[in-house]
């Protein structure tokens, strides 16, 4: 169904349908409510005449109305009155003309019952209702005692409220429908924006800023919604097309090292010692490349689908990636100290924290001179564990501490490493709803701090 038929169906047709069963039951309602007051005035002008009904001269009958000093003042709506003997004979009525005589006598009706209330037709058409009473004579005998009023001014007043109610209707059903139409081209006009946008993603457009969606509503949160994920789709886009240039070139050089090693090892005849010489550049390129290849894929696993995180002791984490750097540590000559409470409970991620871990050791060993200390530091501060690794080599300068957590950024062009490590830690803090930084530290060396929540993902938010 289209957007517009069904606001219209539901907008404007179902409401209508509904306003027209309400004026309808309120018509009939008012009916009754008319019918009732022409009964309950009848009722009353009955229970006046009936209780001096037989007290003219001789006994005889007759009708206060035709003596009322304000007759003609309440001739136009008062009712027709007529007195009928026990044989069925009209024997006074009011008005006093022959006119005013309405219809037959009536059956009798047998005194001290209720009231008999009937609607007939005159031949005329005209509605009129007739109250009927029977009443005992005090010599013997029954008399009828009838009174008809006129529904003439009733039936046209219901006419009136009908033809005004339904004008009322018509001229509501003419607003709703045109504001229906409106609405509907609007919101349609919106929707085309939304479709168009999503149809230039679905090609992989994706737009570079976000624009503001217009009119506040929740068709302006969609298309707001809808840009800004372009927005970050465009700009992710961009980084991994960085990413793949600058990963290519990296991975470049050590090939193109390896060929150069390889093709002056085969070019001419070499002594085993050359030999030993090429194979051995080749493998520490090769060992770069591996690096360089599980770093690209820990950056590449992080933006998949959410991590499984457990509750575990980070403490215990930290202990063993410093234990595996150990011996490397002392083959450069740099001893290692860990400190912190046991056990430090967090909820985490246990195999990304642990590659974190190592990539800040790794770093903070690839730096420090022989005969120093690289201290490790567990602490926790308040609902979060902050891991904090120095070293005492020659720090990173101001400059670059924001940086260095960009993929393949090096504070030395030409310094080891892949360029990737702190990117991998800056990864797994984000992945854990947490940060990484470079502190400003005293003296030589510098400090790389790892924040994580205790509780988990999602559960702390970190000022930046």
């Amino acid at each position: 169904m289209r957007l517009a038929t069904r606001l219209w169906l539901l907008g404007a047709l179902v409401p209508m349908v509904g306003i027209l069963l309400t004026l309808t039951l309120a018509g009939e309602l008012f009916e009754a409510w008319l019918a009732r007051s022409v009964d309950r005035g009848l009722l009353a002008q009955a229970a006046v005449e009936s209780v001096s009904l037989l007290d003219g001269p001789g006994g005889q009958p007759h009708l206060h109305m035709l003596s009322s000093p304000l007759e003609h003042d309440v001739r136009p709506f008062a009712p027709v009155a007529e007195v009928f003997s026990p044989e069925g004979q009209r024997l006074v009525s009011y008005p006093s003309t022959e006119e005013g005589a309405h219809g037959p006598a009536p059956a009798p009706h047998p005194p001290g019952e209720p009231p008999r209330f009937e609607t007939v037709r005159d031949v005329e058409g005209e509605r009129w209702r007739q109250l009927t009473l029977g009443i005992r004579a005090p010599a013997g005998g029954v008399y009828t005692l009838r009174l008809s009023a006129s529904l003439a001014q009733q039936d046209s007043a219901v006419r009136a409220f009908h033809a005004v109610t339904l004008a009322v209707a018509a001229l509501l059903g003419v607003v709703l429908f045109g504001l229906q139409t409106w609405q509907a081209r609007w919101l349609a006009g919106r929707l085309n924006q939304l479709r168009g946008l999503i149809g230039r993603l679905r090609e992989g457009e994706l737009p570079a800023g976000a624009k503001e969606g217009r009119g506040g509503d929740e068709v302006s949160e969609v298309e707001g919604a809808l840009r800004e994920a372009s927005a970050r789709l465009h700009e992710a886009r961009e980084g991994q097309e960085q990413l793949i240039a600058r990963a290519a070139h990296e991975l470049r050089t050590p090939l193109a090292l390896m060929r150069t090693s390889l093709d002056l090892a085969l070019w001419k005849e070499r002594d085993a010692q050359s030999l030993r010489e090429a194979l051995e550049e080749t493998r520490r390129e090769v060992e770069r490349l591996s690096a360089l290849a599980g770093n690209l894929l820990d950056l590449a696993s992080f933006g998949r689908g959410g991590w499984e995180v457990r509750a575990g002791d980070l403490r215990e984490v930290v202990e063993d990636a410093a234990a595996a750097a150990r011996a490397e540590a002392e083959g450069r000559g740099v001893w290692m100290t860990v400190e912190g409470p046991e056990p430090a409970p967090c909820t985490f991620h246990a195999a990304s924290v642990r590659q974190a871990v190592d990539n800040l050791l790794s770093n903070a060993l690839r730096y420090a001179p022989k005969g120093t200390e690289i201290s490790v530091r567990l602490e926790r501060e308040g609902a979060r564990w902050r891991l904090s690794v120095r070293d005492q080599g020659p720090g990173i300068p101001a400059e670059h501490r924001e940086s260095v957590f960009r993929p393949f950024h090096r504070v030395e062009p030409k310094g080891g490493g892949t360029g990737l490590g702190l990117a991998v830690v800056q990864e797994v803090a984000k992945r854990h709803g947490g940060r990484a930084w470079v502190a400003d530290t005293q003296g030589p060396g510098a400090e790389v701090v790892l924040e994580l929540p205790v509780e988990g993902p999602g559960t702390s938010t970190v000022a930046a």
